[in-house]
């Protein structure tokens, strides 16, 4: 890994960037806006991709974006350009002012309170550019690609391994008087392999991603990883139709809380689009469930100050001893539910499901007899109803131990009943996103499998 930390860009003086949004605001408010918002972003990466001991992609990314909305009364206009130049951003606000004027009325709409906005601003660190050249990301890429390929004669093809680096600076304002910029960035390294046995194939992956390059695996390890996932899934047998205990592995077990986030987001309760309408002050899981959001972590994905409307955002349980003790808002949605927002407009900030103590082997031991689920295939969840069915593979668990791959089979039951269902939480955290669990034990679901 190099050492270096040097930008891979530079990226001119923030204060450049800042004017660029008081100027747009400014525009706007002289155009007649009551109100208005606006975020620039810029970004610039490098990203290699290899398949089969070969170089596919080399692209280097360079992203401008300026977006304003204005707020003429409760009437919204919203336009956006790539282009900075003062021209290009002066048409830009005519036309989102232009846009307010022929939109209806919304008595929901406008920016949040100015006494919501976010005033002070920790350091999160998390701003960690990469000093490497195209050739050392391309040598890093093959290596990954080849520690797969080389493990073992039954590793047969290769979606490819890639390594991305991405550093960019974000500033949004308001006419509050809210005006800040952060500077972020985030790199990963993956691989995905095909290996083959006794004619049946299978495939798997791995991957790292972090704000500091340093704290990446090694590209070798990725790719052993890799490899050696799909070697175990080889030679997978059928399950029979059963009802079983689960056991989900965390990169999994993130989509199972990504569910209930979705059924408790603003949209979704004054849509009466979720499954759990109205469900503030519910227990919805075990009285032993805690959920807990920690957005001033240093260098994790999910930090922030502020929300994407300027709002602060506060260490919080959103759910306690099983309860559900908010929901996820926005301004707007907070408004046409008669609440205040939550700070939520960008969502999530680093929640996490708080552990029973257990490593994953234990977890697999309390289990006893089931199925360890590693990968979902599908989208067969109605957040509206809670019905959940998705095509799943992992491998069948007798006595406490892992005895052979499955596949082609489906897990099906509702989400309410899941949620009430967990029985543990391993504490073997996934930290690679704004949702972060360790292994899930659910006491039962319907297998579909061979008749």
């Amino acid at each position: 890994m190099n050492d270096k930390n040097k930008p891979m860009l530079a990226f001119p003086d923030t204060d450049s960037f800042k004017n660029i949004v008081s100027e747009t605001l400014k525009m706007a408010q002289d155009r007649g806006a009551s109100q208005a918002e606006a975020g620039l972003s810029v970004s610039q990466g490098l990203s290699v991709a290899v398949r089969m001991r070969s170089v596919e992609t080399i692209e280097h990314q360079q992203d401008n974006g300026l977006g304003i909305s204005v707020y003429f009364g409760r009437h919204k206009g919203s336009a956006s350009t790539s282009n900075l130049d003062p021209e290009a951003i002066r048409k830009t606000v005519e036309a989102a002012c232009n846009i307010a004027r022929y939109t209806s009325e919304d008595p929901c709409t406008g920016l949040a309170d100015s006494d919501l906005m976010a005033h002070q601003f920790a350091d999160l660190d998390l701003y960690h550019p990469w000093d490497i050249s195209p050739e050392a990301v391309i040598e890093m890429a093959l290596e990954c690609e080849n520690a797969a390929l080389d493990l073992d004669d039954r590793i047969v093809n290769s979606e490819g391994a890639s390594v991305d680096s991405n550093s960019g600076v974000s500033v949004y304002g308001n006419t509050h008087g809210f005006l800040q910029a952060d500077h972020t960035t985030r790199h990963s390294i993956s691989c995905a392999v095909v290996g083959e046995s006794n004619g049946g194939m299978q495939r798997d992956y791995w991957y790292e991603i972090s704000r500091n390059p340093d704290h990446l695996a090694t590209a070798r390890a990725v790719g052993l990883k890799a490899a050696e996932r799909t070697l175990k899934r080889l030679d997978a047998q059928k399950l029979k139709t059963r009802q079983a205990p689960i056991l989900f592995v965390p990169e999994i077990a993130r989509g199972l809380i990504g569910h209930f986030t979705a059924a408790i987001s603003g949209s979704a309760q004054y849509r009466k689009a979720s499954f759990l309408l109205d469900a503030i002050d519910t227990r919805v899981f075990p009285e032993f469930l805690q959920l807990v959001e920690y957005p001033f972590e240093l260098q994790a994905l999910g930090s922030a100050n502020f929300d994407s409307e300027g709002v602060v955002v506060k260490q919080a349980d959103l759910v306690s001893n099983g309860v559900i003790q908010n929901y996820l808002l926005d301004s707007y949605a907070a408004r046409k539910l008669g609440l205040k927002t939550t700070g939520h407009a960008s969502g999530v900030h680093n929640l996490t499901l708080q552990d029973t103590g257990k490593t994953f082997e234990e977890c697999i031991k309390t289990m006893h007899q089931g199925l360890l689920v590693t990968e979902l295939m599908g989208h067969g969840v109605n957040t509206v109803t809670g019905d959940y069915s998705r095509g799943a593979a992992g491998f069948w668990v007798e006595n406490g131990e892992i005895q052979f791959p499955v596949d082609e089979i489906t897990i099906a039951a509702n989400l309410k009943d899941m949620f009430q269902g967990i029985v543990e939480i391993g504490n073997d955290l996934d930290m690679r996103g704004n949702i972060r669990t360790g292994s899930v034990l659910l006491e039962g679901m319907t297998i579909a499998g061979a008749v």
